[in-house]
């Protein structure tokens, strides 16, 4: 049995699901990429794939995960790797978790089309819409596979159950679909429903937690990013934080080009500042 996931806190997550119950047990593999930002035209061909690198390498700067950190991982070879081990066992099954939230049912997506021969042993288990009880005795509804406690997982796996061949035709077809359209933000709007946004989809949530008063940019960042509603990485949002910076909408002192401790932030001052602010809030 072969597990992916599509967040780094999941590889431990289900490791500690299968000491719990080992008719899970097997390799815990994560999909590294956030295919829900970022440019995905021609990302089938080597220039596209160099395109979204770059793209990645000029959000990484001055972060504290380093533009070395583009490149450091394919997740074209991981996918090598996989097919290779369903080749050597051909009872071997692949189980691909995702909650409902858009960066995983994108890396579904980018999947599909990479395991159509593999129909019949590939598992989705996609816990969408679906209660679970959090550590406090109370039902909830979670989009993230982190969310759930480890001991829930046991009874998530009853929900397993083969993508259907009608899928991987279906689904294969929606993802060339959104990579032709090519949108910088992508958000989950139910099921399987993805909706392409402008880069600027998330500048609001950022503005919200911008004050009159000097604060660290790393501040705002934490903020918004407990706060919002829709998520995303903190690199997609320090981006956006910056080009907003570039903008005139946030002032900053210090140097923003550097790295992401060395600047604070604040609402400009004055009635530019005001407009700017109430430009943003009638444009969401």
């Amino acid at each position: 049995m072969i597990h992916i996931v599509f967040n780094e806190s999941e590889v431990e997550l289900m490791q500690q699901v299968i000491q719990l119950d080992e008719t899970l047990a097997g390799d815990v593999i994560q999909i590294r990429d956030d295919f829900a930002v970022g440019p995905l035209a021609g990302i089938d061909t080597e220039a596209g794939w160099q395109a979204r690198l770059d793209w990645w390498r000029t959000l990484l700067q001055g972060s504290p995960h380093g533009d070395s950190h583009v490149g450091s991982f394919d997740d074209r070879e991981t996918v090598k790797q996989i097919k290779a081990k369903l080749d050597e066992n051909p009872i071997e099954e692949l189980w691909i978790w995702m909650g409902q939230n858009q960066h995983d049912v994108m890396g579904y997506y980018w999947l599909m089309p990479q395991f159509r021969e593999y129909q019949g042993r590939v598992m989705i288990l996609y816990l969408n819409n679906l209660p679970f009880i959090n550590e406090k005795g109370h039902i909830f509804y979670p989009s993230w596979l982190s969310e759930i406690q480890p001991k829930e997982f046991t009874k998530a796996k009853k929900l397993a159950r083969p993508v259907t061949l009608s899928e991987f035709e279906i689904d294969p077809d929606e993802w060339r679909k959104i990579a032709e359209e090519n949108a910088t933000v992508r958000i989950l709007e139910g099921g399987k429903k993805i909706a392409g946004k402008e880069e600027n989809f998330y500048d609001t949530e950022i503005l919200k937690n911008v004050t009159g008063e000097w604060q660290k940019a790393t501040r705002v960042l934490t903020n918004t990013l407990h706060r919002m509603k829709i998520k995303t990485g903190d690199v997609f949002i320090m981006w956006r934080m910056k080009s907003l910076i570039n903008e005139g909408k946030i002032e900053v002192t210090g140097d923003a080009g550097k790295a992401w401790k060395d600047f604070d932030v604040r609402k400009p001052e004055g009635k530019q500042g005001e407009i700017a602010f109430a430009k943003e809030e009638a444009n969401y």
